[in-house]
């Protein structure tokens, strides 16, 4: 008759089998959980951001390619105006001009915008710049009569877009958009490869190509700075 202590050596036996053919089984699937979850938030992540840079991706690549072809205007092509007029008295006095009344007289009677890029003045004539995107717009004033020239040139949509999209002459909010836009876009392109690399079916082609076009990149930017 078999004695107790065996079939209870035996059952322990067994339950060690058993936890031993368990455990990698239950690791797998936690790891397979654990790649699940990191699988679904990367492509949360993408989508979301794929969404809210959409307008920004549109509008980077369209003036993209308007600024690598400078000659394409679709009929809006640059204007210079010039404009003449007198300074109220009072703007200089002992030889100091007083630049802000200067500029806010011009704004307001011609319509002057942009931010002030530079001014200066001597005993006989004062200078004062303003830039915007697409635009500037240089005023010439005789410092004792108050007499002034102003000449605007205007780039049109095309250069306010071109211009934006390198944020010359633009304001610290389009910076900061410039800069936002730029974080999320790389989000994007990071969550893209987090997706791939999820993927076993699709990972090896999918890395295999973001490596191909990186070098060709590469050696585009070391032929292009020679």
């Amino acid at each position: 008759m078999p004695d107790i202590d065996d079939d209870i050596d035996d059952d322990d036996e067994t339950n060690d089998l058993i936890d031993e053919t368990a455990s990698p089984a239950s690791a797998a699937a936690r790891r397979h959980a654990r790649s699940r979850r990191v699988g679904r938030w990367t492509r949360w992540l993408h989508v979301y951001t794929s969404m809210i840079s959409l307008s920004i991706v549109l509008f980077f690549g369209i003036t993209g390619l308007t600024l690598n072809h400078p000659s394409w205007t679709f009929g809006g092509s640059p204007t210079t105006n010039t404009y003449a007029g007198t300074i109220p008295a009072g703007f200089a006095s002992k030889g100091s001009v007083d630049f802000l009344a200067v500029t806010e007289y011009v704004r307001k009677a011609n319509g002057v915008r942009g931010t002030v890029a530079g001014y200066q003045a001597n005993d006989t004539e004062g200078t004062v710049g303003f830039k915007g995107p697409g635009y500037a717009a240089d005023l010439v004033f005789d410092v004792s009569t108050g007499h002034y020239t102003l000449t605007v040139e205007e780039q049109g949509l095309l250069g306010v877009l071109n211009d934006l999209h390198k944020g010359r002459d633009t304001s610290s909010s389009w910076n900061w958009t410039i800069d936002v836009a730029a974080i999320v876009l790389v989000a994007v392109a990071v969550t893209g490869l987090g997706i791939q690399i999820l993927q076993k079916k699709r990972r090896r082609r999918a890395l295999t190509f973001a490596a191909l076009f990186t070098v060709l990149s590469l050696i585009l930017i070391v032929r292009t700075m020679r």
